[in-house]
């Protein structure tokens, strides 16, 4: 990012990473939902008519759970895919010629023959059925940036974290991600209670700290300048059974905890940081342990 950028414009600035990002970088500017629906073309035309970034960092999405991506398939696909179109072209028309834009790691295959799975190994199968829809739209956000990229000389750039927790997170059952279901339950049971849960337990997944993903951002922005769609994550990975684990124990809630054995989702979702690091450096991150127990405490406070 060269010398000249003055102005960034976040979207989904009011957003759990949004809320984050900007104690790190208080001056930029953060856009709300409230403040321009993105989804429709002329009120994005007039957000870049007046605010005039030199750079944008795109994180507005629909998000949520197992169960809502699976029961609300044309909301994701609808809503993210007119977001994503809108902020990029009226990017491109305003002249903008700057755009970092966050995918997931939910847009690489749901089967892979070999983990942890690299940036090159994201159309070599569809995403996972229990996020279709949101996992292809943002594999089409990778297709525009560099799309531009390639058709106009645009430094659009994507990058794919992993699962992202932390405190300001969306805390509730159906609605949020798995470890904020996680701190809900924690908070809201006592010892000798039985804990439900969905699928077997399983699943691999990498659990990445909002506040290591805002300040990756920051460095990305200014680093990050091609078309392949850097995976963000740390080299940890953990079952489903071995968070809960880690969960009630930081809690220190005695408890019996069952797995269904129904829902899954995607089996594995470990994706390779080394293309991340040779890029940064050296980075941090932090624990999944020290990141629960800091979002618990947080959330129970």
């Amino acid at each position: 990012m060269g010398a000249d950028v003055k102005t960034v414009l976040v979207t989904g600035g009011s957003g759990f990473l949004g809320r984050r990002l900007q104690k790190v970088k208080p001056k930029w500017i953060y856009l709300s939902s409230k403040e321009c629906d993105l989804t429709v073309p002329l009120q994005v035309k007039k957000l870049f008519k007046e605010v005039k970034p030199d750079a944008v960092v795109h994180l507005a999405s629909m998000v949520g759970g197992i169960k809502e991506n699976v029961d609300k398939q044309a909301d994701f696909c609808y809503r993210n895919s007119m977001i994503n179109t809108n902020v990029l072209h009226q990017a491109h028309l305003s002249g903008v010629d700057r755009i970092l834009s966050s995918l997931s790691t939910c847009a690489f295959p749901d089967k892979l023959g070999a983990y942890p799975f690299t940036e090159a190994d994201m159309f070599k199968g569809p995403p996972s059925k229990t996020n279709f829809s949101y996992g292809m739209s943002k594999r089409m956000l990778h297709v525009a940036s560099v799309s531009y990229r390639k058709q106009y000389g645009r430094n659009y750039s994507t990058f794919s974290p992993c699962n992202i927790y932390g405190p300001g997170d969306k805390f509730g059952e159906e609605s949020s991600h798995f470890v904020a279901s996680l701190v809900h339950k924690c908070a809201n049971t006592k010892d000798g209670d039985r804990v439900p849960f969905w699928g077997t337990g399983k699943p691999v997944r990498q659990q990445l700290y909002v506040d290591d993903m805002a300040q990756i951002i920051v460095m990305l922005l200014s680093k990050h300048n091609t078309g392949v769609p850097l995976i963000v994550s740390p080299a940890q990975s953990y079952t489903i059974r071995e968070m809960v684990d880690i969960g009630f124990s930081v809690s220190g809630k005695k408890v019996e905890t069952t797995f269904d054995g129904l829902l899954d989702g995607q089996f594995r979702k470990d994706g390779c940081n080394k293309a991340l690091l040779g890029l940064i450096g050296r980075f941090d991150f932090t624990t999944f342990e020290e990141g629960f127990r800091r979002t618990y405490e947080s959330y129970t406070k």
